[in-house]
């Protein structure tokens, strides 16, 4: 039986109070480096954090963004399925668009990571598995996320076939790539740095 409306109402609004906590943004202030939206990219993502902050902070960071994503989707999930997904969009929509800094967020990559996890684990492996090769072999964080995400209605298709997360993982992808426009014109300039050199926007 579907859920009640106003149990999707507020899984939205919960996943998307929960996904607009900006852990980086907090974790560098108590390492005492400061605000990171002043520093570096002024991105509140983990790449930016990993500049601002080092590797500890940014892998906490990185920990933190996901694990937002995947717990509003398994407390929701609690509700079933309907519902953890309008979590999974409130959670994903939440750090990219986080009212408490007037909107304006991070790239959604491992928020949308620690998602698909718990949406469909193979997805989120597969996902993760995608990141990681391709930053291993190109060293650009941005064009990792691109391919990763991007592969995400394929992957949940091949391991899933559930239309409704073969859709979520493509409108997710084609918010997260339009986040990612600065990027993109880089990556095809051969401007775009590369992980742990200089200036670089990518994730959160």
């Amino acid at each position: 039986m579907p859920e009640p409306t106003p149990f999707l109402a507020v899984a939205f609004v919960l996943g998307y109070l929960l996904g607009s906590v900006p852990f980086g943004l907090v974790l560098t202030v108590l390492a005492g480096k400061g605000d990171l939206r002043k520093l570096g990219s002024g991105n509140i993502g983990a790449t930016n954090v990993l500049r601002a902050a080092g590797k500890p902070v940014a892998a906490l960071t990185v920990v933190l963004d996901a694990g937002k994503g995947a717990a509003a989707v398994a407390l929701a999930l609690q509700w079933g399925p309907d519902t953890a997904l309008m979590a999974a969009y409130g959670s994903v929509l939440g750090h990219l668009f986080p009212v408490w800094l007037r909107f304006s967020g991070g790239k959604g990559v491992a928020t949308t990571l620690g998602v698909h996890l718990v949406m469909a684990w193979p997805v989120g492996v597969a996902c993760c598995a995608a990141w990681l090769l391709v930053a291993g072999m190109t060293r650009y964080s941005s064009l990792a996320a691109l391919v990763a995400l991007a592969l995400g209605p394929a992957f949940a298709w091949w391991l899933t076939d559930e239309p409704q997360l073969i859709e979520y993982t493509l409108v997710i992808a084609v918010i997260v790539w339009a986040r990612h426009a600065g990027n993109i014109r880089r990556l095809l300039t051969g401007t775009e740095p590369k992980i742990g050199r200089g200036k670089q926007t990518h994730t959160g």
